[in-house]
Order: structure tokens, then C-alpha cells, then sequence
């Protein structure tokens, strides 16, 4: 089911397209990304995000879910892609006693995440999640997936169905028009996957994926 949870915040960020092509190498900007350390969180803004620090913009979403999927205090949580675990410390503010689970690949990010969830984030990959079938009422993941070749992808996406026990919702970029496509190649550093949302049910329904999802478009 489609659901977005993501635009209204996505669309806060200003980008200035060619800027990004033209104030720093490309190429070297995405080499240093795909490190997924430093550079990547909190270098040069035209490498990536030029500085990722909490500042509570993800309370908005973490109350639409725990609307849209009832979530409560003895809820299970897994997000994979965490990275400094903003999202995952508002379920823990908004729901006192909620478990969460945060996953990700950057050693940097889990090192300077949010002190208060810093013992609930593992590393790893996203196309390998060490956890039992059915374990969690929510598994999240929210602009990672896309970072992943179309292999890694396809098997993430059947082990986010593998171990959510009810729900799963997942963001991934995509474009509906040459222009959106552009954007998005101009602005991307780590993309991988990037498919029209019909590429993408495709995906879906390939991987037996069933969660909730929508897609980030850089009008």
C-alpha cells in the first residue's frame, strides 16, 4: 500500500541541482559518500549531507506512524538504515518502553548517533539481517534501500518481509518524468537503484515484498 509519510519533510530541503554537478568532482564527492562515514554525514554539503544533526524534524513522522500502524509501548521496532538513530529516539520519547532495533552499515553514524539509543543500533547490512522471522510489529527503512546494488536490494527487500511480523514500510527514491530523473542523477552520491514507480512494484513483486511504501521525487 502506498503511504508517505516522508514528502512534507523531504520537501523542507532547498537543492540547488546543478550546483551540486558543478560546485564539487562528482565523481569524487560519490567516492567519498559511498564510505558512508565522515564526508558522508558530516563533511562538504556537496558530498552529501553537510552536517546531519538532530534537531527533532522526524517527530512529525514518528507520530503519523505510531498513528497509522497503533503502535504502542510494548511495540517492536527495527529500522533499517538507522543512521544516528533520530527517527528511532522519537518512538522512544513519544512511547516510554518501546523496543527498538536500529541497523546500518556506517560505523561513523552508529559511533555519533543519538546517545540515548546508542546501545539499541547494530552494523550490518541491509541484505542480511540478523534476526529471527516475525520478530518485529514495524520494520522501517528509509531512503537505504536504493543505496544497494539491485541484488543486495532484491534480497533486502525479502528479509525486511522475512522478519516483520505485521508491518513493514520502506522509502525509495524514483522519478515519473525526465526531468525528476535528472534531478535525481544530478543530486544522488550513493544511488544505486533508481526505477519509476512501476520498476518498483515490479521489485516488489519479484521479492514478495507486501509492507506499505512511497518514493522520494526530486521535483
Amino acid at each position: 500500500m502506498y503511504i508517505d509519510f516522508i514528502t512534507p519533510l523531504h520537501k523542507k530541503t532547498e537543492r540547488d541541482y546543478l550546483g551540486r554537478v558543478t560546485g564539487y568532482p562528482k565523481a569524487k564527492a560519490a567516492k567519498l559518500a559511498r564510505l558512508f562515514e565522515y564526508d558522508y554525514w558530516d563533511g562538504d554539503r556537496n558530498i552529501c549531507y553537510g552536517g546531519y544533526y538532530y534537531d527533532g524534524r522526524h517527530r512529525p513522522v514518528a507520530e503519523a506512524m505510531i498513528r497509522h500502524y497503533n503502535l504502542s509501548n510494548d511495540s517492536v521496532i527495527l529500522d533499517v538504515g538507522c543512521g544516528k538513530g533520530f527517527l528511532l529516539y522519537e518512538f522512544t520519547q513519544l512511547l516510554p518502553g518501546i523496543t527498538v532495533v536500529g541497523f546500518d552499515i556506517s560505523q561513523y553514524a552508529l559511533k555519533n548517533c543519538k546517545e540515548e539509543v546508542k546501545g539499541d543500533l547494530i552494523r550490518g547490512s541491509a541484505d542480511l539481517l540478523p534476526f529471527k522471522s516475525r520478530s518485529f510489529d514495524l520494520v522501517i527503512s528509509i531512503n537505504t534501500l536504493h543505496n544497494l546494488y539491485c541484488y543486495q536490494m532484491a534480497s533486502a527487500l525479502k528479509e525486511i518481509q522475512r522478519v516483520s511480523k505485521e508491518h513493514a514500510y520502506i522509502v525509495v527514491e524514483s522519478y515519473r518524468n525526465e526531468d525528476e530523473k535528472v534531478n535525481l542523477l544530478y543530486w544522488q552520491v550513493t544511488c544505486e537503484c533508481f526505477y519509476t514507480p512501476d520498476e518498483w512494484a515490479w521489485w516488489f513483486d519479484q521479492t514478495g515484498f507486501m509492507g506499505d511504501y512511497s518514493f522520494i521525487y526530486f521535483e
